[in-house]
């Protein structure tokens, strides 16, 4: 028998045990008690129950099986005991239950603020727009979850291992790898959330990518297939065979011979799809000559088979006839060339001496008016003929680019300036006012002094010859925020800086015709041809302002007639 209690009648005590408030007995195997959910299948959970039951087990004892009684008197227990101390703090729980009750909610409503509040901000910095990831956050979703997990395995098995050893290093590292792990677990949580914020969460899985680029690969293959040619189908069945084959060498890795095969096979594969994108290239690289302008291309059909042998001849075929018909469109714009020289100048000779014989009849002291009136007549359509035969001769150089331009640095103002008053009279006669809009300080422009000349001098005697009369003339000069037309040539001046020249006038005729009609040659802007002129003023203007690396543009919007230059500019006049 062992017991705490002092009694001389041990069988009594039994029975006023059962008068207590608390008891529980164990006896032949039953538990008997007044205690609510003590029974028989959770007693073995009980201190006391599993302390005797270990007695029961040591050979040091005579007894191997006893039973139990226990009991409490709850109104005569020492102010410290275990019970004693657990009843005062259920009594004060109970008369004070309300304010923990308060505290809990408000606690869970804080807790949850906080939390929505971390959800709502992780993610976002200040001054950025939508979520920020970091480095971490592009890392693959599962290898970094592996790692943390990894981390987590190493420091339980550490802790684990130690058991009763006590080394405080070991235990160190312990605690050191646990408090990596919390970091780590933040960090997949706070990842996770930017991911899902961000919509990549899915895409940061590398299984995904690696999903995503077989199924590109094979809904390409199955494209490439879709287009029906032999050379498709047979490069379709190079993969798969590739597939079946690697398939069949990898369920047989356990033999050396299968590598060195599967390796074989891997390098014979390579080496013809290598080849195969190596012939492709060499064709695209060939279209992609032509498509600039070389006609020297030409492809080797020797070392190319099956439909790629045949796009070489194709390639080689288009190289050939392109170059035939350059080298014929250079034939036949050189024979016009000649061709508009050599009439031109079988027409100077007769036209210098009818000029002149002209000239020498004005001098003669004629009466007769009538002979008089002959006279000026024949002077001014020898003049025109004669201006007539110049431009036709310029315009031919002009488009062959048989020209010589001397660049120098030309002031873009007193140019303008300089031609408005030489054609001050003429714009005085039609009545057109001048309206100019241009910077303050001096622009500077690098070109041909005499064919930029001739550029502004096409275009006012354009106008007075078409202009409205009584109506206003806009010239404005200013520098162009932004051109990106391929012909002009940004070397000419600073990176990104030009100067557009705009000319609007209000058109006397009705301009029922495009603009890029009116910039070919012999095009008048009256179709009457009434008024004096070739119709290769324009063209001239664009030919030159283009060999000289600027852009030539007219526009016309109804009644309005309007031409915009844009040159590169090189600086402001020191």
């Amino acid at each position: 028998m062992y017991t705490n209690i002092k009694s001389e009648d041990y069988e009594q005590e039994k029975q006023n045990m059962k008068s207590e408030k608390v008891y529980w007995n164990y006896i032949d195997g039953t538990v008997d008690t007044n205690i609510n959910y003590l029974n028989n299948e959770n007693i073995k959970y009980n201190y006391n129950f599993i302390y005797a039951m270990e007695k029961q087990t040591d050979t040091s004892y005579s007894i191997s099986e006893y039973d139990i009684y226990t009991s409490c008197d709850v109104n005569n227990v020492e102010g410290y005991s275990a019970y004693g101390l657990n009843e005062t703090l259920y009594t004060y729980m109970l008369e004070h239950r309300t304010a923990p009750i308060y505290w809990t909610i408000l606690s869970i409503a804080l807790l949850l603020v906080i939390t929505i509040y971390l959800f709502w901000s992780i993610g976002h910095k200040s001054g950025e727009e939508g979520i920020s990831l970091n480095s971490i956050d592009k890392i693959p979703y599962e290898v970094l979850v592996f790692v943390c997990l990894m981390i987590l395995s190493i420091a339980l098995a550490t802790v684990v291992n130690l058991g009763g050893t006590i080394n405080y290093v070991i235990l160190l590292v312990g605690t050191l790898g646990y408090l990596v792990c919390y970091a780590m677990l933040a960090v997949i949580g706070v990842t996770t959330i930017k991911r899902i914020k961000a919509r990549k969460f899915i895409k940061s899985f590398l299984t995904y990518k690696i999903g995503k680029w077989c199924f590109d690969k094979i809904k390409k293959l199955f494209e490439t297939l879709d287009e029906k040619t032999t050379e498709n189908k047979r490069l379709f069945w190079y993969y798969l065979l590739f597939i079946i084959i690697s398939v069949m060498l990898a369920c047989l890795f356990y033999t050396g011979i299968a590598i060195i095969l599967l390796i074989g096979f891997w390098i014979w594969s390579y080496y013809k799809l290598k080849k195969y994108i190596i012939n492709q290239e060499k064709i695209k690289n060939a279209l992609k000559d032509i498509y600039e302008g070389k006609n020297d291309v030409r492809l080797n059909n020797g070392e190319l088979t099956g439909v790629l042998k045949e796009m070489s001849i194709y390639v080689n075929d288009i190289a050939s006839g392109f170059s035939n018909a350059i080298n014929e469109s250079l034939k036949s714009e050189r024979l016009k060339t000649e061709l508009i020289t050599n009439v031109s100048h079988d027409i100077k000779t007769p036209l210098t001496s009818i000029i002149n014989y002209v000239d020498l009849l004005k001098k003669e002291n004629i009466q007769d008016e009538k002979v008089k009136e002959y006279i000026d007549i024949l002077d001014k359509k020898s003049q025109r003929l004669k201006k007539l035969t110049e431009d036709l001769v310029e315009a031919s150089k002009v488009s062959s680019g048989n020209v010589k331009l001397n660049f120098e640095n030309i002031n873009v103002k007193e140019l303008f300036n300089q031609t408005i008053g030489e054609f001050k009279d003429k714009f005085e006669e039609k009545n057109l006012k001048i309206e100019v809009q241009m910077p303050n300080e001096d622009i500077k422009i690098k070109a041909d002094s005499r064919y930029l000349y001739r550029i502004v001098e096409n275009l006012f005697s354009n106008i007075t010859k078409y202009a409205l009369e009584s109506s206003r003339v806009y010239i404005d000069i200013k520098e162009a925020k932004e051109i990106k037309e391929k012909n002009i040539d940004k070397n000419k001046g600073k990176e990104g800086k030009y100067l557009n020249i705009s000319i609007k006038n209000i058109s006397k005729d009705k301009l029922n015709i495009s603009s890029d009609e009116l910039m070919q040659r012999f095009v008048r802007g009256d179709k009457s041809r009434y008024t004096e002129g070739s119709g290769l003023g324009l063209s001239i203007a664009k030919s030159l302002t283009e060999i000289q690396g600027g852009k030539f543009d007219i526009i016309i919007d109804g009644d309005l007639f309007k031409v915009e230059i844009n040159w590169p500019e090189i600086g402001d006049v020191s």
